[in-house]
């Protein structure tokens, strides 16, 4: 009884690396067609997936500003922040995570919302093989074209033309640091008419723009 027990779970665990590294090698080249979030929204779904060519600049500045400051740095996991949100959550509240554009984005594609040290467990796993295979630019991309936006909305390009009535192709600085400062709760979030903390994150963020393509916080995306 033992030994197939052990037969089993040794064949699940094959069958889960082949198609967990089946499918990141095919999101390579492909577009996500859909997530788990999506299909699980009852707002339905909103997405428009763009290349990153497609995609203004300003953008990926502003999501490395609000979201990652070292995207370009990390191998996918930021250890500082990663610790400093065990500090705080070891205080009680609500908790808080330290996570990576790169970790939000496996998370987004492979897994479902919410917590839990098992799917926590998945993201770090699934962070490995799209920082290896993928590399940044696309990780990027995918994130860019995954993430929630609004209601029932998903990528900057679904976005951008349900706020600005335009392509993300041109985006601008407050624009884009709107739509960032909306990303972590964008169902509570105004994007058009911010107010409160929302309003002056986004002035943060915009003030923050600059500095990301002086330093080359992005150089990653682009070189």
């Amino acid at each position: 009884m033992a030994s197939r027990l052990l037969r089993f779970v040794a064949k699940f665990i094959l069958w889960f690396l082949v198609i967990s590294v089946g499918l990141v090698v095919l999101f390579k080249w492909v577009p996500v067609p859909v997530t788990a979030t999506m299909l699980l929204d009852p707002n339905g779904i909103e997405k428009d997936w763009e290349s990153l060519n497609q995609i203004d600049r300003t953008m990926v500045a502003a999501a490395i500003a609000a979201e990652d400051g070292k995207f370009c740095s990390h191998n996918g996991f930021d250890q500082e922040a990663i610790e400093k949100a065990i500090q705080r959550n070891a205080k009680g509240g609500r908790i808080r995570g330290g996570s990576t554009i790169s970790q939000q984005t496996a998370k987004n594609v492979f897994l479902w919302q919410g917590g839990g040290y098992f799917r926590k467990g998945l993201e770090a796993w699934f962070t490995v093989l799209i920082e290896n295979i993928w590399g940044k630019r696309r990780i990027m991309e995918v994130y860019l074209n995954v993430a929630e936006t609004g209601i029932g909305t998903y990528g900057v390009e679904a976005g951008s033309q349900r706020y600005f009535k335009h392509s993300a192709a041109k985006m601008s600085r407050s624009e884009a640091a709107r739509m960032a400062a909306a990303l972590p709760l964008p169902k509570k979030r105004a994007v058009v008419t911010p107010d409160g903390f929302t309003r002056r994150y986004g002035n943060t963020i915009s003030a923050r723009i600059a500095s990301v393509g002086r330093d080359g916080l992005d150089s990653c995306v682009y070189d």
